[in-house]
């Protein structure tokens, strides 16, 4: 079975980059247009197993949608990796403090961005 990686952008050049890069791995993509969307299609059901968001977007934020995930009854345990053009120390402090287990900057490395999600799920890269 392959891994589910939701990628949370309000940039869809930026999320068909991030959905070429998994895919080529063998991730399985969920797109979200922002934390709202992002939301709503997890309290769906949707399965995910790792979470790539931005920053910045409209209607609510990644540092928002960070909030909601660990609120409890949220979703707690799901690693969620911060790909952003954001470098506002004060704003990585927070992203980490709600749980954020990585941050990658904008424009991004596909290698990069693809070690760090399996990184986050527990792949073995041979």
């Amino acid at each position: 079975m392959s891994h589910v990686v939701m990628i949370v952008d309000d940039s869809r050049m930026i999320r068909m980059q991030v959905c070429r890069a998994l895919q080529g791995q063998g991730f399985r993509t969920v797109e979200a247009a922002d934390g709202q969307d992002a939301w709503e299609k997890l309290t769906r059901g949707e399965p995910i197993d790792v979470m790539v968001c931005d920053v910045n977007m409209p209607r609510m934020n990644g540092i928002e949608l960070l909030e909601k995930l660990r609120s409890p009854g949220g979703f707690e345990d799901l690693p969620v990796v911060m790909l952003t053009t954001e470098g506002d120390p004060d704003i990585v402090r927070r992203a980490r403090s709600l749980g954020a287990k990585g941050w990658l900057v904008k424009p991004f490395q596909a290698e990069l961005l693809v070690a760090t999600v399996q990184r986050m799920i527990g792949v073995v890269v041979s």
